[in-house]
């Protein structure tokens, strides 16, 4: 007992230490927690040395890491790009499988357990890709978009693979005879594996959502969480009775999950479950390496690290190219997604269980991946400007040609709008325009809407807003307004800052999804932020107020009062159980209501005395003998019974609040 609770103590601090100082130097925290595994093993410090509790722990860890990986899954999604998927993702995915797999043949390894480790090297990292793409406002770019197809589908091919290794586990130990009744189950096994996923999508369609129903009905934290935690072990367990990986059963309930309206809340709830169990994973991980055989091998460790960023890099470049991209975004893709990921890890990890990749091979395997993903940020966050570098002819050229048909097409456009993003919003504001006489510019990152908007003579153009030379090609100098109707917020903070660099006169309107977002906008240079869920609200207040007889003069005063004040009427709201938790990193707004007692020590001070020594806080009202008194007077001498209501973050009410009822 105390040794389990001295390893727990020790893996929890090693875990702190560690993942904090890898996010200090800005590398994920997963290298961290697999770093802490290291560290914590047998090869090392030798605090976890317990074979089946490792194996326990990394089978655990697995299920749940692809649980959540499920939990991303989105079948819309997948039938939206399922060119890019079905096309470029298989082809990749099949590719490289077949590289590595030659490349682990050719050293010894059965062909069977080659192709099931070319098949883990082809995986790269869809939770690295996306954190860095969307942080660096490249999502919706053309080789953003295909990296999201691909990785997608490197996710889906995962299924066969999970399906598959027990089976070879089994066999290739010596449990079963031949070639040909190794085939069969094989054969059995896929039969049995998709099965499996249609009776679970089935349930899932059938039982899931009047189940959730029920559960969210009771409005128990607690129950909500316990329900998602079985479904998804039941559907692991069922997976695994049937000879399969339990992993394969998690997957299938993560995406099952995703599929039904509870999807968000789920995903709130089991965020802390979520992130220490994949943490677990990938200390488990670690807790394979030995770091004696990685030293003692190190250079082939290094080659092979190099090895697989270049022949994924070719593998993803080739195809991208030969898909019709250009080769600017084709070197950029291939960058992005050069480097081992967390799928193939899990295989990798299973392959280690199932005892079919020897341990000389299987370590240097294993430590290549995750140099490749130690290598993946600078990759990822620096694959434009080595781009720029290596193909410094073909894409400036390709650049400057898009540029120079963007300014020969707008030359003689001025006094327009300038509107930076053509989805839903824009396109309506597009309409408006046009209707009224207005001239306006386009600018887009979807090369399908851009094609059909062109086609029907809208003068749009695919460009990236956040670039300065497509900005001047679209006659930023010349505009008389810009509108920022991208639904990404990085992207729309970068545009914004680029727009303002280049012109400080211009008045520029910025359409943000997040209220959260507002002041950061407004800060970096918007005249005017206008958030959707606000708007859709004034628009409710307004019909409400209209059909409860208020005449339209009224309410239209109303609501410019609310707009002339930078919308302040709306920047706190009384929180439920039912929001989702506030980032750490974007504190919320809200409103509270603090009751004094006849000993609080706010009774008998005045408001202007109570919020003296105070920052971050404003007086909404004061209630008093059930009347609510709103933008109550600074010099009010507050009594017994009235009940203040404030507007500030969460932590700066606690503080406030602690203040008004200390005790006399």
């Amino acid at each position: 007992m105390h040794n389990t609770l001295y390893e727990v103590s020790g893996l929890l601090f090693i875990s702190v230490l560690m993942v904090a100082g890898f996010k200090r130097i800005h590398l994920p925290p997963i290298l961290g927690y697999i770093v802490v595994g290291v560290v914590m093993g047998p090869h090392a410090l030798g605090l976890v040395d317990n074979e089946e509790n490792i194996h326990f722990l990394a089978e655990f860890g697995i299920v749940f890491m692809l649980f959540a990986i499920g939990l991303e899954f989105s079948i819309p999604q997948f039938l939206t790009m399922r060119r890019t998927m079905l096309g470029l993702g298989s082809l990749q995915v099949l590719l490289s499988m077949i590289v590595f797999g030659f490349i682990a043949y050719t050293v010894g390894v059965s062909w069977q357990v080659a192709l099931l480790a070319g098949g883990a090297l082809a995986m790269s990292s869809t939770a690295v890709v996306l954190k860095q793409l969307n942080e660096q406002a490249e999502m919706q770019s053309r080789h953003g978009r295909n990296a999201l197809g691909i990785l997608l589908f490197q996710d889906f091919a995962a299924i066969p693979f999970l399906i598959i290794i027990p089976v070879l586990g089994v066999n290739l130990s010596g449990a079963s005879g031949s070639d040909v009744s190794m085939s069969h189950e094989l054969i059995w096994a896929l039969i049995k594996g998709i099965l499996a996923v249609v009776v679970l999508l089935v349930i899932g369609r059938v039982l899931l959502r009047p189940l959730f129903h029920e559960v969210a009905q009771s409005k128990s934290n607690e129950l909500f969480t316990l329900t998602v935690l079985l479904v998804a072990i039941a559907a692991a367990a069922l997976t695994s009775s049937l000879g399969l990986s339990m992993a394969l059963g998690a997957f299938v309930a993560g995406m099952m999950l995703a599929e039904t309206e509870y999807r968000h809340q789920i995903e709130s709830d089991i965020r802390p479950f979520q992130d220490v169990l994949l943490g677990l994973f990938f200390i488990t991980i670690g807790i394979l390496i030995d770091l004696n055989v990685v030293w003692q091998h190190l250079e082939l460790v290094l080659a092979l690290t190099l090895g697989l960023i270049f022949l994924k890099a070719l593998v993803v470049g080739l195809l991208e190219y030969s898909f019709g991209n250009n080769g600017g975004v084709a070197l950029r893709t291939a960058l992005v997604l050069a480097h081992g990921g967390e799928f193939g890890f899990a295989l990798l990890s299973l392959m280690f269980n199932q005892k079919l990749l020897p341990e000389l091979e299987g370590q240097i395997l294993l430590a290549a991946a995750i140099f490749s993903m130690m290598l993946s940020p600078i990759l990822i966050k620096y694959n434009g400007k080595i781009t720029k570098k290596l193909m410094a002819n073909t894409y400036n050229k390709d650049r400057k040609e898009q540029e120079s048909m963007i300014a020969t097409e707008t030359e003689y456009v001025e006094d327009h709008v300038l509107i930076c993003g053509f989805g839903r919003v824009g396109q309506t504001l597009a309409r408006f325009l046009k209707k009224a006489g207005i001239p306006y510019i386009a600018l887009d990152m979807d090369i399908t809407r851009i094609t059909e908007a062109k086609q029907a003579g809208e003068p749009v153009y695919y460009g990236d807003s956040s670039r300065k030379e497509i900005l001047e090609a679209a006659g930023v100098e010349r505009a008389k307004l810009v509108v920022l109707s991208i639904s990404d917020f990085h992207t729309s903070l970068k545009t914004l800052h680029r727009v303002r660099e280049m012109r400080r006169d211009v008045q520029i309107m910025v359409r943000t999804r997040d209220e959260a977002h507002l002041s950061q906008l407004m800060e970096a240079g918007a005249t005017e932020v206008i958030p959707d869920t606000f708007e859709a609200s004034m628009m409710l207040s307004s019909q409400v107020l209209l059909l409860m007889g208020h005449s339209p003069a009224s309410i239209l005063r109303e609501v410019r009062k609310v707009r002339q004040s930078r919308y302040s009427l709306m920047q706190g709201f009384y929180p439920g159980d039912s929001d989702e938790a506030t980032s750490i990193n974007k504190p919320t707004t809200i409103l509270h209501s603090i009751v004094l007692q006849e000993n609080a020590a706010a009774v008998g001070k005045q408001l202007d005395q109570l919020l003296k020594n105070t920052t971050g806080i404003e007086i909404e009202a004061v209630k008093r003998d059930g009347i609510r008194g709103d933008e109550p007077e600074l010099t009010l001498q507050l009594q017994a019974g009235d009940i203040l209501v404030v507007r500030g973050s969460h932590e700066n009410i606690n503080v406030f609040e602690q203040n008004v009822l200390l005790k006399h």
